[in-house]
C-alpha cells in the first residue's frame, strides 16, 4: 500500500513552491549563461583615459610640429618653469 493515496500532499502550496523555485532555478541559470556570453563576446578594451600631458609637453608638441619658432618655445618654456 502507498502513502502517497491516501495523503491528500500539500495542494496547491506545494505546486506553486515547486513552480516558483523552477522558475527561479532556470531564470539564474540563464542569465549566468547570458553575462557570461556577453563577457566573452566583447573583449575588455576599453580605451584608457588619456594621460594629462603637462605643459611643457603640450609646448614642445607645438614646438615639434613648426606652430612656434625656436624663441617663442625657450620664452614660453622660461615662463613655465618660473
Amino acid at each position: 500500500m502507498h502513502w502517497y493515496y491516501d495523503h491528500p500532499g500539500q495542494g496547491w502550496l506545494g505546486w506553486t513552491l515547486m513552480i516558483v523555485a523552477m522558475v527561479l532555478f532556470w531564470g539564474g541559470l540563464i542569465t549566468v549563461i547570458v553575462l557570461l556570453l556577453r563577457r566573452l563576446a566583447r573583449p575588455d578594451r576599453t580605451p584608457a583615459a588619456p594621460e594629462a600631458e603637462s605643459a611643457e609637453g603640450v609646448l614642445a608638441a607645438r614646438f615639434a610640429r613648426g606652430e612656434i619658432d625656436e624663441e617663442e618655445y625657450r620664452r614660453r618654456r622660461a615662463a613655465l618653469r618660473e
